[in-house]
């Protein structure tokens, strides 16, 4: 019975984060958002642990108070909201029920537990204002909206009905919640520049936490990754996060974040300030030894160097993965895994390369629909043979691979399209001003952790991916500088920028016309100032001319006798 429930929520609350996504009217988002939270609370019932249900229920109402003090502050101060969610990204709890172990995003939960209640108020108020351009997140809005929903319809075939309800309640659809909340906000300088104040602040925590954890060998939280350190050829730290990976994925973030500043500021107290924090971070990331950060690390440096530097940018990119190649190859277990006795990529990838074959595997064989959200690692122990309940071994590590998996084919170009309307949503508004530098650097951060995602599996389990993607909605709203309209005389020549946003490139058009009619209309008078001086000379000479002419005539007259 709850297994039926289970499947049902799933696909009922992912159908109702659809509409609220996707729907432009305000009732069909109040029903859309009634539908997310019955679902969450169809599949929270299933996987609760049995025999404490007062227990749950009592931390279900108080986490409900709490998150209506919560949404309060939101309403008074709405970029509350984006400076929570970052503060609570790496906050993971371990929580004990029974004999039910996780270790949650709870503080997370919290925060988009008040966006919902915010919203469905606004809702019910009527209070959101009219939007000019449809729904929130432009045109990666129905990209987002089927994709949601085709993954909560997948649970209805899935081969691991709990792992993809866990999928689907703690990642799909409150981080799904919060992109369209966060989209809502209104564009705001001095918040964005605290959001940026705020992680550079986080990032340079975290890195020196990470570099007390090298030099003293202490691991916080996680007890496998002492283990595996004592076996590993390298010392892994993991800062305030529980996988070294993450804590490596999140310094990334920030680097970006400063490596924009550094290309395009000007003042340069903030350029020492953000080249200085780079570098902090960059020593943190190193003691992560973790290659998928590395990898998305360059990707996006390269990407913002052909921004900011165009052919040069290439040229540097060209000349920064040499640089990659022969350092890697200059370690003895990268050349013994590549050119020895080792097994190639798949051994200098940690085994990859057979989980990507093999995944691929279970994706031609599931061509159509795919063995469902959360079943990639029961089909991969069924295809190999694999024995236990949660096989580790069968754990996905590419996320393209695992969608195609999951969701069969449609899924993948659901997948694709998302990821289309994610950067043309962030990098079309590129432009050297703070809405269009913001965007740029979201974008940035997209592009990497996908990177990130193709050798650690967690893109959508992220909470940064959907938080940058309805960040980047709100940078993209803000129409581009107008062009600047061109004075009259010499400094007619001088232009301004060159405006794309529809809604200001008439008025600049209809500017630079009257201009240039007030121009001609000017330039006869001008014109007649300029040769006044020489009328008045050939007057003058004409007047020299014509006396001498009448003293001939008069020497030639007859005299009278």
């Amino acid at each position: 019975m709850t297994a039926e429930l289970a499947r049902a929520g799933g696909v009922i609350g992912a159908a109702g984060l659809a509409v609220v996504i996707a729907a432009p009217g305000r009732f069909q988002r109040l029903a859309g958002l009634a539908a997310w939270a019955l679902g969450s609370a169809f599949l929270a019932i299933y996987l609760a642990p049995k025999g404490h249900t007062a227990l749950l229920a009592a931390a279900a109402v108080l986490g409900l108070a709490l998150a209506a003090g919560v949404a309060a502050l939101f309403r008074r101060w709405p970029w509350l909201l984006a400076l929570s969610a970052l503060a609570c990204v790496p906050a993971r709890i371990h929580v004990t029920v029974g004999s039910t172990e996780a270790n949650l995003l709870v503080p997370l939960y919290g925060v988009v537990a008040a966006a919902s209640l915010l919203l469905a108020w606004d809702l019910l108020r009527g209070s959101e204002k009219r939007r000019r351009s449809g729904p929130e997140l432009g045109v990666a809005t129905w990209p987002l909206a089927a994709f949601v929903a085709w993954s909560g319809l997948s649970l209805l075939w899935t081969d691991d009905l709990r792992q993809g309800s866990i999928d689907l309640l703690f990642f799909y659809l409150p981080f799904g919640l919060l992109v369209v909340a966060l989209a809502r906000l209104p564009w705001r300088r001095f918040w964005v520049l605290a959001l940026l104040t705020e992680l550079v602040a986080m990032a340079l925590v975290f890195a020196a936490v990470g570099v007390y954890q090298y030099e003293t060998r202490d691991i916080f939280w996680n007890p496998k990754l002492l283990v595996a350190n004592v076996y590993a050829p390298f010392y892994r730290v993991n800062s305030v996060f529980w996988d070294p990976s993450i804590y490596g994925r999140f310094l990334v973030v920030a680097i970006l974040a400063c490596l924009v500043v550094v290309l395009f500021g000007r003042d340069r107290r903030v350029l020492v300030g953000a080249t200085a924090a780079i570098a902090a971070s960059w020593a943190g990331l190193l003691f992560s030894f973790s290659q998928s950060s590395f990898a998305a690390l360059i990707a996006g440096v390269v990407l913002a160097a052909l921004f900011a530097w165009r052919r040069r940018g290439l040229a540097l990119a060209g000349v920064a993965a040499a640089v990659l190649i022969v350092g890697a190859l200059a370690v003895p277990n990268v050349r013994h895994d590549l050119f020895g006795n080792g097994s190639g990529l798949n051994s200098a990838s940690g085994g990859r390369g057979t989980l990507v074959r093999k995944g691929i595997r279970i994706a031609v064989h599931h061509p159509v629909a795919g063995v469902g959200i959360g079943g990639f690692k029961r089909a991969y122990a069924d295809l190999t043979h694999l024995k236990g309940k949660e096989p580790k071994a069968a754990a996905s590590h590419d996320t393209p691979v695992t969608v195609a998996a999951e969701t069969g084919v449609p899924g993948l170009l659901l997948f694709g399209w998302l990821l289309f309307a994610g950067f043309s949503l962030a990098f079309r508004r590129f432009a050297p001003d703070l809405p269009g530098l913001a965007a740029f650097t979201f974008g940035l951060v997209f592009l990497a952790i996908a990177v990130h995602s193709l050798f650690y599996n967690a893109f959508f389990e992220d909470p940064t991916v959907w938080g940058v993607l309805g960040l980047a909605a709100v940078a993209a709203r803000e129409p581009k500088a107008p062009l600047a309209v061109p004075s009259s005389g010499r400094a007619g020549s001088a232009r301004g920028p060159v405006c794309t946003d529809p809604s200001t490139r008439w008025g600049s058009l209809r500017d630079r016309f009257l201009a240039r009619r007030g121009d001609e209309r000017a330039q006869p008078a001008q014109l007649d100032r300029q040769v006044e001086p020489e009328r008045e000379q050939d007057q003058r000479v004409d007047g020299a001319q014509g006396e001498r002419a009448r003293e001939r005539d008069v020497e030639r007259l007859p005299e009278r006798g």
